[in-house]
């Protein structure tokens, strides 16, 4: 019973992520606030936060039987590894695509009025990855597993530069729309991730820790990151370019 009602949770997962994957390109490489946008962004978003959800579920049962649900791994890794990378680590990746996903379109719905960002819900999942983070760490630690250990830095640092957005005094201008691209190309790089590292699971096993299963996406997304957060810069008359340029010119004055 557990094993058909995790399948029937994979094929959700992939179908939502699958969603997400495609619409997140959309707004990346399209023209910034117009119609397809809005419309992608918001389909994008809402297949992340069900797959998140559906991420969540399928951690909670692997922590509870972890052999039973993946059969395919009998015989290749033992319980406390598949605890550790598929339950503990995933419902760790799980909460920091949910917090992304939910942070960043808070952002752009409320733009410069930084308060109303400060929602319960949104407060406790900074908090949430947070702890998450420190316990996947801590697993990673006892089952001599140090991606687990390395991602967990990415909740940590996620969950503290949200909270120092969310309590800034006064924020430039700006910052939430970087705050915005910040977290959604976050949550593109969990959907690729999990897809190159997790998926890779089923069809090679061997490559599920091969460091490039993880970077590919991370590289990706830390690319288009760098590049929107030049364009929101130069648009707002702050590009670091021009002002080191402007400086060499009066030094040489």
């Amino acid at each position: 019973m557990e094993l058909v009602l995790f399948r029937c949770l994979i094929a959700a997962h992939i179908a939502a992520g699958a969603t997400g994957a495609v619409a997140f390109w959309i707004p990346v490489v399209g023209r910034k606030g117009d119609v397809n946008h809005r419309k992608w962004g918001r389909v994008f978003t809402k297949a992340i936060l069900l797959t998140g959800c559906l991420a969540v579920t399928m951690s909670l049962i692997t922590l509870y039987d972890p052999m039973t649900v993946h059969p395919h791994l009998v015989g290749k890794f033992d319980a406390d590894f598949v605890r550790g990378m598929f339950g503990v680590m995933m419902l760790h990746n799980a909460i920091l695509t949910l917090n992304l996903a939910w942070y960043g379109w808070l952002c752009v719905k409320n733009r410069r009025n930084v308060a109303a960002n400060r929602t319960p819900l949104n407060v406790a999942l900074q908090f949430l990855v947070m702890i998450a983070a420190v316990f996947c760490a801590w697993d990673g630690a006892r089952i001599h597993q140090p991606l687990m250990m390395l991602i967990s830095v990415v909740g940590m640092a996620t969950g503290i530069t949200n909270l120092l957005f969310l309590y800034a005094r006064n924020p430039s201008p700006v910052m939430w729309l970087k705050e915005h691209v910040k977290a959604l190309v976050g949550a593109g790089i969990s959907v690729y991730t999990a897809f190159l590292a997790f998926g890779s699971v089923r069809l090679f096993p061997a490559l599920a820790l091969n460091p490039a299963m993880w970077s590919v996406p991370l590289v990706t997304g830390l690319i288009i990151l760098i590049y929107h957060r030049i364009r929101i810069d130069q648009k707002a008359g702050i590009s670091l370019i021009p002002s080191f340029r402007s400086r060499r010119v009066a030094a040489s004055d």
